[in-house]
């Protein structure tokens, strides 16, 4: 690594955070255990908290069988609008106060404060941030720095429950070495598996591969996860007002006024772009639509929501919009959909709007598209 020039990234993850949201709205819930969820036997875990987790609970397991290893858990119906509001106050509070930063999922974000050790102290700094957005929104919250995304994300991992770790430049070997490679981002219970077998556990171990091994192992990927394991990675933080939309939209070449049609093009759009949130492992929390007349007059109607990417939820919002659009019953030559808004996250998020049925479903869809095509399957209504 170029230690010419050292980044200083600031990485601040929200401890338990629908747990803790769901505590600021009721203190009896301090210190017992809590799962979030469908409020029904068939209802999936989307968020537990540290008491729960303790008794092998974890997210995406079936209510019914985390209730049978922690008998005592309170089981609360997730409210994502809520989970969404105090997202968006502690991105507010980081925008007050930080040069660059990078909403990279509903309760993480990044931030480059890099020169600022040159004013203030990168540490003080962060410790001080952190408190303030412990003092504005009452949330626990963690926070690792150090030389990468990589590194400083790891770090935060180490540092929970509601804890702080900074590793400088010289400390990133030895700090990483002992670590389980399931602790460096990328790898995945999959991944792992494959390192396992192999006898690598340790970060350490896998260090010692040569990288054209993990190339002919695991592609690109392997090589950026041998980089990450030797404290390697120059992945910039994304300004988050530079997070990419997702959009569609159709012109017709004759103009018309099928209502019906119009409808199951919306199905249609809204099923490619959920199937593209999915995929880049995305949520949306701004829908817009959009319709232009024969007479070129174009409107739009925006909506913000929480975050999602289920197609039948966003459904629901992209045909309210485009009712409140559609009032002058003149020729359409064009309609679009788009998403905004986005960050990163999976569909986990949602778990508490569904059954166990429901997500099984959308990941057996999920898997005949990417094997056959996005338009492989769809609503008959599409």
């Amino acid at each position: 690594m170029n230690t010419e020039y050292q980044r200083n990234i600031l990485h601040l993850d929200l401890d338990s955070f629908f747990v803790s949201v769901e505590r600021l709205q009721n203190r009896d819930f301090e210190g017992k255990p809590i799962i979030i969820g469908g409020n029904s036997q068939r209802g999936v875990v989307a968020s537990c908290s540290y008491e729960t987790r303790r008794y092998g609970v974890h997210s995406a397991m079936p209510i019914k069988m985390a209730l049978m290893l922690c008998p005592d858990a309170i089981v609360i119906r997730g409210d994502m609008e809520l989970y969404s509001k105090y997202s968006n106050i502690v991105t507010d509070v980081i925008a007050e106060s930080a040069p660059v930063y990078e909403k990279a999922s509903i309760d993480e974000h990044y931030l480059d404060i890099t020169g600022m050790d040159k004013f203030f102290g990168c540490l003080k700094w962060s410790k001080e941030l952190g408190q303030k957005i412990i003092k504005e929104t009452g949330l626990p919250i963690s926070f690792g720095l150090s030389v990468n995304k990589t590194v400083s994300k790891i770090a935060t991992g180490e540092a929970k429950p509601f804890g702080e770790l900074y590793v400088n430049q010289e400390n990133v070997s030895p700090f990483l070495a002992p670590l389980s490679v399931k602790k460096i981002p990328m790898v995945g219970a999959k991944t792992y598996g494959i390192l396992r077998d192999m006898g690598v556990e340790k970060i350490l171990t896998l260090r010692e591969i040569p990288m054209e091994l993990m190339s002919r192992l695991l592609g690109q990927n392997g090589i950026e996860i041998w980089k990450r394991a030797n404290g390697i990675d120059n992945t910039p933080v994304q300004p988050y007002w530079e997070q990419k939309s997702m959009s569609t939209e159709r012109t017709f070449e004759e103009d018309t006024m099928d209502i019906d049609m119009l409808n199951h093009l919306l199905v249609k759009m809204v099923e490619g772009l959920c199937f593209e949130l999915r995929s880049d492992q995305k949520l949306t929390s701004c829908v817009t639509v959009k319709i232009r007349y024969s007479n070129f007059d174009t409107h739009t109607q925006q909506k913000r929501i929480p975050y999602s990417a289920f197609d039948h939820s966003l459904l629901e919002v992209v045909k309210e919009l485009f009712k409140k659009l559609y009032q002058r019953r003149m020729m359409i030559r064009l309609i679009g959909v788009r998403f905004s808004g986005l960050v990163h996250g999976t569909q986990q998020l949602n778990l508490f709007e569904d059954t166990v049925e429901k997500v099984n479903l959308y990941q057996a869809l999920d898997r005949i598209r990417k094997r056959y095509g996005k338009n492989a399957v769809g609503k008959a209504i599409g």
